[in-house]
């Protein structure tokens, strides 16, 4: 007789365990991991028809753990922790009487979101990450292939730490992202945990889902990819080129080098080709392993999926009413 596997949770609200508590009154647990362009999400809707919940404070700090009790089917035992969020919203009503929760990843509030004045010359992208990382209590960790990188010029006016890390990952072709206390600067890609460390590429077979979609872009509506620079010695605009010729994108920003301008070119014409193919797939057996920036490979699927590698760009962990964990993936292929 197979063996049936059964899902499990361990939530704390600023370091106190309130699983007991929330295990019987749990009605849906939402977790949504994305790629650095946004912060990761958690959503609880409990069940509070007796009025028996205390609300939590606005502010307060959720840790949340996910996996399984048993395994079985092809999961294994065992929960991972999925991060530090910090509470945002609470939302209460009825009927039935229920209490929704709502918290972002605490890595991605605070002084992160706030406006500044500044700028660096004549330095290289490793030392913004640092300079970033250090001012908001961070650890830096910017890939060997991104830290040496030599930047000219970056004006940060009125714009947020994170913005600003969010242009510098666009602009080389890389995730910008904060996980358990490091701000990470990585090729999109890569891989990486906040160590440093490399994700594990992941099988994924049909039979491990129930549904599934895949979308094919034209990929020929953008050929290349324009960017400009500004000589300030000849006061002259030249521009750079990536890709074929044919039907380009201009990117708007004036570059400070003809070396950011080509990076900047480069780095779109990638995202471009990468977005032609995106895959989702819902598994029927939740894997909360899995995460943005991990590599999958398919297995019994059309030809045109199984011929190449994805990169999963958002997750979404999903704890329903009655004990089902499932994720979806969305994805992007790799060419």
């Amino acid at each position: 007789m197979s063996i049936v596997p059964l899902p499990d949770f361990r939530l704390t609200i600023d370091g106190k365990d309130v699983s007991p508590k929330i295990r019987p009154r749990l009605s849906a647990l939402s977790l949504t991991e994305a790629r650095g362009e946004e912060a990761d999400t958690l959503e609880i809707t409990l069940d509070d028809s007796d009025h028996g919940l205390a609300l939590p404070p606005i502010g307060a700090t959720i840790t949340l753990q996910l996996g399984w009790a048993r395994g079985g089917g092809g999961v294994t035992a065992g929960l991972v922790e999925k991060g530090r969020f910090v509470i945002d919203t609470l939302e209460h009503g009825g009927p039935p009487d229920q209490l929704i929760v709502r918290a972002r990843a605490a890595d991605m509030t605070g002084a992160l979101t706030t406006r500044r004045e500044t700028s660096w010359r004549a330095t290289t992208l490793g030392q913004v990450v640092a300079d970033i990382a250090g001012r908001n209590g961070l650890t830096p960790r910017c890939a060997a292939s991104l830290a040496g990188v030599p930047v000219s010029i970056v004006a940060q006016s009125r714009e947020s730490d994170m913005a600003l890390l969010r242009r510098l990952g666009r602009a080389h072709d890389a995730v910008a992202t904060i996980k358990h206390g490091a701000l990470i600067l990585a090729p999109t890609s890569a891989g990486v945990t906040a160590t440093g460390q490399a994700l594990p590429s992941m099988t994924i077979r049909r039979s491990d889902g129930d549904r599934y979609g895949l979308t094919i872009e034209r990929k020929e509506a953008v050929t290349g990819v324009t960017a400009a620079w500004h000589d300030l010695g000849a006061a002259r605009r030249h521009l750079v080129h990536a890709g074929g010729e044919g039907r380009r994108k201009r990117l708007a920003r004036v570059h400070a080098s003809e070396a950011e301008a080509r990076a900047a070119a480069e780095a779109e014409h990638a995202r471009l080709a990468r977005a032609t193919r995106t895959l989702r797939f819902d598994l029927a057996l939740g894997r909360p392993e899995l995460a943005p920036e991990q590599r999958v490979t398919p297995r019994g699927f059309r030809p045109e999926i199984d011929a190449r590698p994805w990169l999963i760009t958002r997750a979404v962990h999903m704890l329903a009413e009655g004990g089902a964990l499932l994720t979806t993936l969305e994805m992007e292929g790799v060419s």
